[in-house]
């Protein structure tokens, strides 16, 4: 008797077989979702996201996105989140006085990106930290030289 079916080595073919879109790698000591369980139905509150599989470990190391959009974020952060945290343990530790004297001193942690250009692992990450840190500085510069041109000319 002949078999009809297609060959043994048609992936669609063979159930068995892990889907190369999922990042499963067919082992089942290895596949598993976030909580430690094999696939297993789950309930309907769950969005359809979810049941898909879990998600590609690759793509957080060497997508070549992720190093871009989590430099620039990173980098818009920087610029907004270290100032403000600096200045607020400054005026939290000094008088008034001495921290508004040593509140330039926070120019000093941009050297954070500039040391991360120099090893390789971490120069593409710097390289897009730097355009969100610089980006973010010319949008808030150039606002606030807008905002009080506006107000200058409504003035005089």
């Amino acid at each position: 008797m002949t078999e009809s079916g297609p060959p043994a080595t048609d992936p669609a073919a063979d159930p068995a077989a892990p889907d190369p879109r999922s990042g499963s790698t067919g082992d089942p000591d290895h596949d598993s979702t976030d909580d430690g369980s094999a696939d297993e139905d789950r309930s309907g509150d769950e969005t359809p996201a979810d049941d898909e599989g879990p998600q590609p470990d690759w793509w957080h190391r060497s997508h070549p996105t992720f190093a871009g959009l989590v430099g620039f974020f990173s980098g818009v952060a920087f610029v907004i989140v270290v100032p403000g945290i600096y200045a607020a343990v400054l005026s939290l530790v000094f008088s008034d006085r001495t921290a508004q004297r040593l509140f330039p001193l926070v120019i000093a942690i941009l050297i954070v990106p500039l040391v991360m250009l120099i090893p390789r692992r971490t120069r593409r990450f710097a390289r897009f930290m730097l355009l969100g840190a610089v980006g973010t500085a010319l949008v808030i510069g150039l606002t606030a030289a807008l905002v009080i041109w506006v107000l200058v000319q409504m003035d005089g």
